[in-house]
Formats: structure tokens, sequence, C-alpha cells
């Protein structure tokens, strides 16, 4: 079972792959979610790491870069929000 797994998942990122080689639209939307990816992530360190938010700790996984990414600068204020009302 496990090799048809892996047999289909080869499968469709081989075709994920052509699709995205073969759009010039879709190079753009790959480079705007990248940039948008290292920003989240790079934001998040430097909130982390500067002392802006003392006694805080917002871990780098991909649920918290996700939020960032999606939600912007009011996603890094849920995240903080969260972290300050359950722990």
């Amino acid at each position: 079972m496990k090799a048809v797994w892996l047999t289909v998942f080869i499968a469709s990122s081989l075709l994920l792959a052509v699709v995205l080689l073969k759009n010039k639209w879709s190079w753009g939307m790959v480079r705007r979610f990248t940039l948008h990816l290292v920003l989240a992530a790079g934001l998040l360190y430097v909130l982390n790491y500067s002392g802006l938010l003392p006694g805080m700790y917002i871990p780098l996984n991909p649920f918290t870069i996700g939020t960032v990414i999606a939600l912007g600068v009011p996603g890094v204020a849920l995240i903080t929000a969260l972290q300050w009302v359950v722990v």
C-alpha cells in the first residue's frame, strides 16, 4: 500500500511541476508565495529575538507562518494575543 501512495505522490508532484513550468502566471504566484513566506518567517524571527515582546516566544512552525502569510500583520497580532491569553 505504501508503494501505491508513493507512486501517486510522485506522479502528482511531477504533474504539478509540469503545470507550473508551462504557465507563466503560475510563476508569479510561486514567486509571490515564496516572498510572503520569507517575509513572514523573517518577521516572526525578528519579533522573537529583538525583545519587542518581552517574555513571549512565537514558535516558527507551519501553523504560525501560515497564519502570518494569510493574515499579514493582523496574523501576528492574533498569534501574540492567543499566546498572551492562553499561556
